[in-house]
């Protein structure tokens, strides 16, 4: 029997540069994209860290050029990784904040808090992401959120998953269900094609956003929505062709001005923040121009940039882009001529060159573009969320079957990778495969998990390992069977039996030293509790001082009309003068008054003022 889950259910796409968060209406029978507290319905996935106060979204973007070393973002391109992945390697190059290893090869992003230096995990960053989302959720429901369904790139590995799933837990969600983003558009996508669907529907979903991209096909028809077959690069997308412009205009600052900014985060900011948004201007104009005053040592910087320049310098990731589509095909074992439907989903499938690529790979044929790219996603995440919480009656029929997008498999005699559950494989799935062992009298064997699609199975992904033990003293050859089991969430368990013996072992992929532990997510959910008091404190603390700020600028002006100041005596307008210069010390001065301390002078300021005048406002 499916769970049923209380309250309310919402969809997150949780995304590399921004997110999005969506629910279903069910007295609209529609999904509703909630927008944030500055009525965008997108919000940059940033965090920043200050002297005063932690920042979550268009806040701490805002933020980012003041302090770029304390201001985080592109956390999805760390979540599950080794700090000694080439990749992660690289993109430190192009980030102001700092990132270290732990003793398990984990990144840690360091920052300054509150003028103490602090480390957090990829996950916990993502958590107060997530947290942001949930907040902006439930001041537009008027009620607390607790169930998500949370968005991932369809290539996104084992540990991947896992990471943004204690994330989630991290932020106090009950993740129902972690969904690949592809599918989720399809979703979007599908909710109203499907009515008008005759026989099967093949749409090629094309995600192009800010740090992944990852393509899927689905079959359509009647209520099931079938993918047969995902593909994609968990480290492309908008950001790439961001540094790829950053660094074109480093070069140009070195050759014309002499000024090298590569070493100044600050400066590095500013012109990355510039080059994003001649990004966005290029999808639409043919050229534009970038200004940055004072970029250096006083140094203004101004150059322009045409589309054609900045296709030049990312021509190496469209055309990678095109080979993906390219495999998808491939693995589906389907024809481009098959695909009733190309979708595009993500910010950077706006780009002209990549639209036009990809509507040359498929002979011409016109690409959908009646689904807003950046919303697509939680759009599609909302509706399962809907399906699984059990309430909506609009959607009860509706089925998604979803494919495991890596081969999983264990290491067998002269390392080789042994496949079990093969790529494209429909999820939830089990298999089971017999073994022998190799040598005689064997009284344990280690039964080591990967994920790739490498033939050597030590060149794959290592998801975990157990010692199965106990096993019958016999010759070698001693059969044993290894069982796979993928939920619906892509996360998997794995056992081995000895069927002689009944010896059994089995675990479910969580050992990864790359992971969180049970006792390690429990400290950051506490970590979080605090953070979220501490920004509360903030908000009451920062009203306080406004509320004093506001009662001060309203006596000052008081005692400067002429017809109000006649009526006070001399020694009134003294206590008045002495109460205004102390309220602006507490307002302007580097001590940080309790909150307490700034509500009582404010009583105190007022009593005077009705004692002196009678109160006014």
């Amino acid at each position: 029997m499916a769970r049923r889950y209380e309250g309310h259910a919402i969809g997150i796409d949780l995304g590399t540069t921004y997110s999005c968060v969506a629910v279903w209406q069910e007295q609209h029978f529609r999904v509703e994209i909630i927008h944030n507290d500055q009525g965008n319905r997108t919000t940059p996935s940033c965090v920043a860290f200050s002297d005063t106060q932690r920042l979550i979204g268009d806040a701490a973007k805002n933020h980012a050029a003041m302090n770029p070393t304390n201001t985080v973002f592109d956390a999805k391109r760390l979540i599950g990784r080794r700090f000694s992945d080439p990749e992660i390697q690289n993109d430190m190059k192009f980030w102001p904040f700092k990132v270290t290893a732990d003793t398990h090869d984990k990144p840690v992003i360091v920052v300054t808090y509150k003028g103490i230096e602090k480390q957090f995990s990829a996950e916990e960053i993502s958590s107060m992401v997530l947290t942001k989302m949930r907040e902006i959720a439930e001041t537009y429901l008027g009620s607390p959120v607790k169930n998500a369904v949370v968005t991932v790139p369809a290539y996104f590995n084992d540990s991947q998953r896992r990471a943004t799933r204690d994330a989630g837990k991290i932020a106090g969600l009950n993740i129902m269900r972690i969904i690949n983003e592809p599918t989720a558009a399809a979703l979007a996508y599908g909710l109203e094609k499907r009515t008008n669907c005759v026989g099967e529907c093949n749409v090629f979903i094309f995600n192009l956003g800010g740090g992944t991209f990852d393509v899927s096909i689905l079959t359509i028809k009647n209520n099931v929505f079938e993918v047969k077959a995902t593909s994609g690069d968990t480290h492309l997308g908008g950001e790439d062709f961001d540094n790829k412009m950053v660094y074109h205009f480093v070069q140009e600052l070195k050759l014309k001005k002499k000024v090298d900014i590569s070493g100044n985060p600050k400066a590095l900011r500013r012109l990355r923040t510039a080059c994003e948004r001649a990004k966005r201007v290029l999808s639409f104009a043919f050229d534009t121009t970038i200004e940055v005053d004072a970029l250096y040592q006083g140094v203004d910087f101004c150059s322009s940039i045409t589309r054609a320049k900045f296709e030049e310098l990312n021509m190496n990731y469209f055309r990678k882009c095109m080979e993906t589509v390219e495999r998808c095909l491939i693995d589906a074992k389907m024809d481009k001529s098959c695909m009733h439907d190309v979708v595009l989903v993500g910010g950077s499938s706006r780009i002209p060159k990549v639209q036009q690529l990809l509507q040359d790979f498929f002979n011409g044929k016109n690409l959908c573009k009646n689904i807003n790219p950046d919303e697509a996603v939680a759009y599609g995440a909302a509706l399962q969320a809907a399906l699984l919480s059990g309430k909506n009656k609009f959607l009860q029929n509706l089925v998604l079957l979803d494919v495991t997008p890596l081969s999983l498999g264990i290491s067998i005699k002269g390392d080789l990778m042994s496949i079990l559950i093969p790529r494209n494989t429909k999820i939830p799935s089990k298999k089971r495969k017999g073994y022998l062992t190799d040598l005689d009298y064997q009284k344990y064997c280690s039964i080591s998990v990967f994920e790739g699609e490498r033939i050597r199975a030590s060149d794959n992904n290592l998801l975990g390992f157990f010692i199965l033990s106990g096993l019958t003293p016999a010759l070698r050859g001693h059969p044993l069977v290894v069982d796979f089991d993928i939920d619906a969430d892509g996360i998997l368990n794995v056992s081995a039996m000895d069927e002689t013996s009944g010896c059994r072992n089995e675990i479910t992929i969580t050992k990864d030293k790359g992971l969180l532990s049970t006792q390690e997510i429990k400290r950051m959910i506490q970590e979080a509790e605090i953070y979220k008091v501490e920004d509360k404190q903030y908000l009451k603390k920062a009203r306080a001082l406004n509320a004093l700020d506001d009662y001060v600028y309203k006596m000052k002006s008081a005692i400067n009309d002429v017809e109000t100041s006649s009526k006070l005596n001399t020694q009134d307008k003294m206590k008045i003068n002495s109460a205004i210069v102390k309220a602006r010390n507490l307002i302007d001065g580097n001590t940080k008054p309790e909150i307490a301390v700034i509500q009582d002078y404010l009583k105190e300021v007022e009593v005077l003022i009705e004692k002196s005048m009678g109160k006014f406002h």
